[in-house]
């Protein structure tokens, strides 16, 4: 048999003689595969006959590649997929509810997760959080000395011994203002006493005055503080209120500053006495002079010139405010 119909009895394909009259079932789709590549190169590679050798001396004489060329193998084509059918379905009815079924009543754990939502806060809402009323520039001398007296406004009322509250002449020209208590005057509760206040004294008596005679003294801090340190900023904002109080009691025509930290305290300032001695400046409306403290003029002689020289400034300017007429 030629080569050529041996291939196509493989495949499948060589024709089929069938008698007049009777029916050849399909072939099934496995008969009909395409031969494997094995297959093909067996029959390719199986020698002749020599009688079909004989016949067909072109197929003999044709390379192996042009015999594979010649009998392509069939590729199988995928079936086309299908689109999948997608079937609305019915929307479900709602159950009817029966006029027989009434629904359950309600009870308290139907709302309990209300509790763990908070509501939210208006602006109107909120209550403003205010400050205690300080009716401290309404008071009068005895109410003042003894709101004073009673004072826990800071930390300094815990270890007093005496609040210091002034001492002279409440209608006085003349106001010195030192910077807080020493241990003499809180144990006696009144400002300027010992050795510094005998300076102090003999200072007023050159200038014609006393401190019960035209002359008011109080101090920027009304308690003494631990150990004779400087008050600390909080303590001197909560009593400044008392000394602003006991000022527009006064109403002297000027004030004298003696210490650096009283000088500081009064002008709201940082630099040192040198610098702000030998000027007028102003509290409260009211001239302010600033000098050294008597204490400090005990343990520095040589600055006594220069004290003496600003009380000069001070009395200078009380004339030109009025003073002495």
């Amino acid at each position: 048999m030629p080569l050529d119909e041996i291939a196509l009895e493989e495949f499948g394909l060589a024709p089929r003689w069938v008698r007049k009259g009777l029916t050849v079932a399909a072939p099934e789709a496995a008969a009909v595969d395409v031969a494997p590549a094995s297959v093909v190169a067996e029959v390719v590679a199986a020698p002749a006959a020599p009688a079909a050798r004989a016949a067909a001396p072109v197929e003999r004489e044709m390379p192996r590649a042009r015999v594979e060329e010649r009998v392509p193998a069939q590729q199988e084509t995928p079936p086309p997929v299908q689109p999948e059918r997608v079937v609305a379905k019915p929307l479900q009815q709602p159950v009817q509810q029966t006029a027989s079924e009434e629904p359950p009543p309600f009870t308290e754990d139907d709302f309990a997760w209300f509790d763990s939502v908070a509501e939210p806060v208006l602006p109107h809402d909120i209550e403003p959080v205010r400050a205690p009323r300080d009716d401290t520039a309404t008071l009068d001398w005895d109410a003042l000395a003894e709101r004073v007296a009673n004072c826990t406004r800071c930390r300094l009322c815990e270890k007093r011994t005496n609040t210091v509250f002034g001492v002279g002449d409440r209608e006085a020209d003349w106001m010195l203002i030192g910077e807080a208590p020493g241990e003499n005057e809180d144990r006696q509760g009144e400002p300027f006493v010992g050795q510094a206040g005998k300076l102090l004294d003999n200072m007023l008596r050159s200038l014609t005055l006393s401190r019960t005679q035209n002359v008011y003294i109080a101090n920027v801090i009304k308690c003494r503080p631990p150990g004779n340190r400087n008050p600390e900023p909080d303590e001197v904002d909560r009593c400044e209120p008392y000394l602003q109080r006991q000022v527009a009691l006064v109403k002297p025509k000027i004030i004298v500053a003696m210490g650096r930290f009283a000088a500081q305290s009064l002008l709201k300032t940082g630099d040192s006495i040198a610098s702000l001695r030998s000027r007028v400046h102003q509290y409260e409306g009211v001239p302010v002079i600033v000098t050294y403290h008597p204490a400090y003029l005990l343990r520095s002689l040589q600055d006594k010139s220069k004290a003496w020289s600003d009380l000069c400034l001070a009395r200078d300017t009380w004339r030109s405010a009025g003073g002495g007429q």
